[in-house]
């Protein structure tokens, strides 16, 4: 039990000679250690979930492989963080190391994992068929199943909010809804969601809603949802660009939203991708002498593409080529690569754990709503992604005015001087809430920046009854928010020196939100009894047709 791998290891290139040192020194203490722990018999099952069931603390044989595994894998960490490579190599050789790590965890394997040898054993072997139908199950479908589908129907038991759809062209339908209460502001809010996933993230079940929320703070809410285009359409939507969805998809939802409502300016909010869309036709528009948005809010949404958090290690010269090359001319970028692809940034939430509960102990997971929207991907245009990707997370050009040119129009971000409520999720590994907050320094009006607790998703999806989870503010953005309506922002540049004089909240951010927006939205007069209008009458009940096409 003595002996240890750490004698026989090549020098990696890059590791001053000191450092190695010091790692191998460190390796063979704590293996010493860990082996007279395991003869004396007082090893405890480590910290790490995938370890810590008991069938792990009755098998020592089990444990000590769970145990030098985590050693190995420090060990192979510390290695990373020494190297000498710059920042972006070091970022790749992380993510890289911690996609093999957690592969070959010995959680992952039927022979190596105890919890799953008693499952088979308990079952008389029924885990084992239940897993490999499971298996047989997710191999058809391409893709590993994360909740029970089964119990989900998009607008029968999510996506329910009443409204109807008064615009449709062939890249996104316009939803609006149904108000609830008796009076509703002058001035509507039309809400822009990502494109690379479907809206109703924002109206998953009536307890977690975003939209009802808003519709029953009194506010006439219209959604943009989004065509989800396949490979036996035939109309060239997938040769649609950046400039198509702005041109024909954002502007004419902000403009057929004020129609509808008779008023001349509407407030708007993009959430994500939904956010940079947004942004990039108001800068559009403005550039044309045209102000349609009177207040913007922005969620986890990026302008500035300065840091793009673990996304960083896809973005290259080379694979932006790759994608001009195969995409650039026509065809689909497929949801689910980006559904993949979203799934290893967090691989063992996201993969490892089905892998070990659906496939090895037969299981079929839990029915929530939220996996159920993350598997209902969406495909993408070829031109628009590729456009996306190297203009936005390889070049950063919109954050430059006038770098970015559509339909023959320079675009300047810095011309947005509407008031702007900007939120940032503080533990997001797709927007890090820095980059979010980065936004400030961009635009020119009054500002009010929230910072919320949890991730991309959680942290925005979070309603007040549940009470849980926090926000964070500033005392200067009370109110109106931040700036002097001049151009000159008042919020720090520095996102640190934000938050050290920043407050923390118990409970959601909607609540803070809907006040902001209340004094952005006019008067209240009595709710519309009909949706749409002469011009724009409904054309079926919501959340209508294209939220239902599933990506082949």
């Amino acid at each position: 039990m003595t002996a240890h791998p750490s004698a026989a290891w090549p020098v990696p290139v890059g590791v001053a000679p000191d450092i190695l040192a010091q790692i191998q020194a460190d390796f063979s203490r704590d293996w010493q250690r860990l082996a007279d722990d395991a003869r004396a018999g007082r090893l405890e099952p480590p910290s790490d979930k995938r370890f810590a069931g008991e069938a792990w603390r009755r098998s020592p044989h089990h444990l000590v492989m769970a145990h030098a595994y985590l050693l190995s894998a420090r060990a192979l960490h510390r290695m990373v963080d020494a190297a000498s490579v710059s920042e972006a190599l070091r970022d790749r050789l992380r993510f890289s190391i911690m996609q093999w790590l957690d592969a070959i965890a010995p959680s992952n394997f039927l022979a190596f994992n105890p919890d799953a040898q008693e499952s088979v054993l308990a079952s008389a072997g029924k885990a084992l068929n239940e897993g490999l139908a499971n298996l047989l199950n997710d191999l058809g479908k391409g893709r590993i199943t994360q909740t029970d589908e089964s119990q989900f129907e998009i607008g029968v038991n999510v996506a329910v909010t009443p409204g109807q759809v008064v615009f449709e062209n062939p890249l996104f339908q316009l939803i609006q809804y149904t108000p609830s209460t008796p009076t509703v502001y002058q001035r509507p809010l039309v809400i822009v969601p990502p494109n690379i996933n479907k809206f109703y993230v924002l109206d998953l079940q009536p307890a977690n809603s975003f939209v009802r929320h808003a519709v029953e703070a009194g506010f006439t809410v219209f959604m943009m949802s989004w065509r989800n285009p396949v490979p036996a359409d035939e109309d060239g939507v997938d040769r649609a660009q950046w400039d198509d969805y702005l041109e024909n998809a954002v502007l004419p939802a902000l403009r057929m939203a004020g129609e509808i409502t008779g008023q001349p300016q509407v407030n708007a909010l993009g959430f994500c991708v939904g956010g940079t869309l947004l942004a990039s036709a108001l800068a559009l528009a403005h550039a044309r002498g045209e102000r349609p948005v009177a207040a913007l809010t922005l969620l986890t949404a990026l302008l500035d593409f300065r840091d793009t958090g673990v996304l960083s290690v896809f973005v290259d010269e080379t694979h932006a080529l790759l994608r001009d090359r195969l995409l650039g001319g026509g065809g689909l970028m497929p949801g689910r690569e980006l559904a993949t692809t979203f799934s290893f940034l967090r691989p063992n939430e996201l993969v490892w754990n089905y892998v070990v509960d659906n496939y090895l102990k037969g299981r079929k997971p839990p029915a929530f709503d939220l996996l159920f929207w993350n598997a209902d991907s969406t495909n993408l245009p070829g031109p628009f992604f590729a456009w996306y990707f190297r203009n936005t997370y390889l070049e950063n050009n919109l954050k430059v005015p006038g770098r970015c040119v559509v339909a023959d129009v320079p675009l300047d971000l810095t011309s947005l001087d509407m008031p702007a409520y900007i939120f940032g999720s503080r533990e997001d590994h797709i927007v890090p809430w820095t980059s979010a907050y980065a936004s400030t320094q961009l635009l020119r009006g009054t500002q009010r920046f929230v910072l919320g607790a949890s991730g991309h998703i959680a942290g925005v999806i979070n309603p007040p009854a549940k009470k849980r989870r926090s926000y964070w503010t500033t005392a200067a953005g009370n109110g109106n928010g931040n700036g002097d309506g001049n151009g000159n922002a008042m919020l720090p540049g520095d996102p640190s020196a934000w938050l050290a004089r920043a407050e923390e909240h118990p409970g959601s951010w909607w609540p803070d939100w809907t006040a902001w927006l209340a004094g952005h939205s006019g008067r209240q007069g009595k709710a519309p009894s009909r949706m749409g209008s002469a011009e724009h009458p409904p054309i079926e009940p919501a959340p209508g047709r294209y939220v239902k096409v599933r990506a082949m």
